[in-house]
C-alpha cells in the first residue's frame, strides 16, 4: 500500500561531500542533455521566424505546430516510463529516446512544408517523451542524500547551457551561411549523436536488487490513484493550460517591434542565461524551504512576462529584457523543481512512472494551451487573447497553491 505525503522520510540536510557534489552520474546526464539542447535549441530558435515568415504560416497554423511539438510527448511517456519502472531498465528506455531525437535531426534535411515539418518534429518530441522520465529517474537514484533539489538543478544549469550555446550557435551558421537550413539541421544532428554517445559510454544502468521482484503492471496502474501524484499532476496541468509557450511570447515581442527578425533568436540565449544563472541557487533553496512555494513563485514570473507585453512601451530593451528574464526565472523555479518534487511524492519502485505522470500532465497542458492561444490570437486578437490567460492565471495561482498546501517533501533546514 502506497505511503502518504506525511509519510515520505525527510532528508537531513546536506552535509560534508553533498554539499559540493552530485556526483559522476548526475554530471554525465547534464553532459549528454548539454549536447542535445544544443542540438534541440539550434533548430527551436528559428522555427518560430522559419515558419511564419518563411513559410508564411498563420497563427493559428504555427499553434496547431507548436501544439504537436510541445504535445507529442503525452502519447508516449507514460508508456515509456512504465516499461522503463517493469523492467528497471531507465537507462534502456532513455536511450532509445535519444537516439530517436539524433536521427529526426537528420529528418529535418528532407522536410518540406509544415505538413512534413511537423511529422518529424512529432517524431522528435516522442523520443523527448521517451527518455525524459527515465533520465530524470537517474538522476534521483544518483542524487545525495538531502541533495535532491541540488542536483536537479546541476542537470538543469547543464541542460540549460546547452540551450542557451543553441540559439548562439544558430545565430552564428545563419549570420555565415544566410538562408542555408540544412547546414543548420546537419550541425544540430551532430550534436545530438555526440550527447547519445556520452549517455550510452559514461551513464550505468540501475541494477535491481537480487531480492526485489519486477514491477507488475498493476503496481503502475495504480499510481493514478495515488492522491499525492494525482494532485500535483492535476495542479501541473491546468497551470500548463495557461502557460503560452515562449514561441509565441517572442512573436509578441516582435509585434511589439522590440526585436528584428535577425536577433530573434537571442531571445532565448537571454531566457536560457537567466535559467542558467538561478537553477542551481533554486534548486538549492527548494531543499531548504521545499518545492511548492519555489513552483508558485515562478508562475508569478510567467504571470510577470504578460503583464509587460500587455503594458509596457514598446521600447526594445525593457520589453524584451522584462519578458526574457521573467521567462528565465520562469523555467529555473519550475522545471527541475517540478521533477524533484513528483520524484519524492510517488513510491520507489514506480518512480519513474510517477515523474512521467506529473510531467505528461504539464505536457498535456500546454500543448492545449498552444492550440488555445493560436485560436483566440486568430479570432479576438493577441493582446485580447494574452489578457485572456493572464487574467486567469492570477484566478488559477492561489487555487494551486491551495491544492498542493500540505505537499510538505523535501528536507528542511
Amino acid at each position: 500500500m502506497y505511503a502518504s505525503v506525511r509519510d515520505v522520510p525527510q532528508a537531513g540536510t546536506p552535509t560534508g561531500r553533498a554539499r559540493t557534489r552530485v556526483g559522476g552520474t548526475v554530471l554525465a546526464l547534464g553532459t549528454v542533455s548539454l549536447l542535445t539542447d544544443v542540438s534541440s535549441e539550434m533548430v527551436a530558435a528559428v522555427l518560430p521566424v522559419y515558419l511564419t515568415l518563411t513559410l508564411g504560416l498563420s497563427p493559428l497554423a504555427f499553434g496547431v505546430v507548436d501544439g504537436v511539438y510541445q504535445g507529442t510527448t503525452v502519447l508516449v511517456r507514460l508508456a515509456a516510463a512504465a516499461a522503463a519502472d517493469r523492467w528497471q531498465r531507465p537507462k534502456a528506455t532513455a536511450v532509445l529516446g535519444y537516439g530517436l531525437s539524433a536521427l529526426c535531426k537528420l529528418g529535418l534535411l528532407l522536410a518540406s512544408g509544415a505538413a512534413a515539418l511537423s511529422a518529424v518534429l512529432a517524431v522528435d518530441r516522442t523520443g523527448k517523451g521517451l527518455r525524459t522520465a527515465p533520465r530524470d529517474t537517474l538522476i534521483a537514484d544518483a542524487a545525495p542524500a538531502g541533495a535532491l533539489g541540488r542536483a536537479f538543478g546541476v542537470h538543469r544549469a547543464m541542460d540549460t547551457t546547452g540551450a542557451l550555446l543553441g540559439p548562439l550557435l544558430a545565430v552564428a551558421l545563419l549570420f555565415y551561411l544566410p538562408g542555408d537550413y540544412d547546414s543548420l539541421f546537419l550541425v544540430s544532428a551532430v550534436f545530438a549523436v555526440l550527447g547519445l554517445g556520452v549517455l550510452v559510454t559514461f551513464v550505468p544502468e540501475r541494477r535491481r536488487a537480487a531480492d526485489r521482484p519486477p514491477v507488475r503492471w498493476r503496481q503502475v496502474a495504480a499510481l493514478a490513484g495515488h492522491r499525492p501524484v494525482r494532485r500535483v499532476a492535476l495542479t501541473g496541468a491546468v497551470l500548463g493550460l495557461l502557460t503560452v509557450s515562449d514561441g509565441f511570447l517572442y512573436l509578441l515581442v516582435r509585434e511589439r517591434e522590440a526585436v528584428s527578425a535577425a536577433l530573434f533568436p537571442l531571445l532565448f540565449v537571454g531566457t536560457a542565461a537567466v535559467y542558467l544563472i538561478l537553477a542551481v541557487p533554486l534548486g538549492r533553496l527548494t531543499d531548504r524551504v521545499g518545492r511548492v512555494p519555489v513552483i508558485v513563485a515562478g508562475h508569478v514570473a510567467l504571470l510577470a512576462a504578460y503583464a509587460a507585453l500587455l503594458l509596457l512601451p514598446a521600447d526594445g530593451l525593457l520589453l524584451a529584457g522584462v519578458v526574457v528574464a521573467a521567462l528565465g526565472v520562469y523555467y529555473a523555479a519550475t522545471d527541475g523543481v517540478l521533477a524533484a518534487l513528483a520524484a519524492e511524492i510517488g513510491p520507489d519502485d514506480v518512480r519513474t512512472s510517477g515523474i512521467a505522470l506529473v510531467q505528461t500532465a504539464v505536457a498535456a497542458g500546454r500543448s492545449a494551451s498552444a492550440l488555445l492561444f493560436g485560436l483566440l490570437w486568430t479570432l479576438t486578437g493577441q493582446w485580447t487573447a494574452l489578457a485572456g490567460f493572464a487574467v486567469a492565471l492570477v484566478v488559477v495561482l492561489p487555487a494551486a497553491r491551495w491544492a498542493l498546501r500540505d505537499l510538505r517533501v523535501g528536507p528542511r533546514a
